[in-house]
């Protein structure tokens, strides 16, 4: 069915829930996996070195937790919007399908902040499942 996902990562309890019920799909599937870290950043205002390693780090974890598992993984931080950048990588790598994890907020922060899930799945060149922590 699917042969080239694309999962959002960030280490959180959502992004947890992404490597595990995404990684259960991508071995049902026998599919290959992206694992992108996005840094969000405010314009002109690059993230410091710092940062950068530390979701270096965490995918290289994601990585591996998902190559323990016999899935054929890869991963890459991009800085930058986030719906933007996963929308483009997902383009430009092909991916057949885009996994992202669902944070609750309330109704206020999610006016303000808006929805990834929601921007992804009216803009994605693919199909998305949003995973939800029980």
């Amino acid at each position: 069915m699917y042969q080239n996902i694309l999962m959002a990562y960030d280490g959180t309890t959502e992004g947890r829930e992404v490597i595990r019920q995404g990684g259960e799909l991508a071995r049902m599937c026998q599919a290959k996996v992206f694992l992108l870290a996005v840094l969000a950043t405010d314009p002109g205002t690059p993230p410091d070195e710092a940062t950068r390693e530390n979701a270096a780090a965490i995918v290289r974890d994601g990585v591996a937790l998902l190559e323990q598992t016999g899935l054929a993984c890869s991963g890459g931080v991009e800085i930058g919007e986030p719906v933007e950048r996963i929308i483009s990588t997902a383009r430009e790598n092909r991916h057949d399908l885009i996994i992202v994890g669902h944070r609750r907020m309330g109704q206020l922060a999610r006016w303000w902040r808006g929805s990834t899930g929601a921007s992804l799945v009216a803009e994605a060149p693919c199909s998305v499942l949003v995973t939800v922590a029980p």
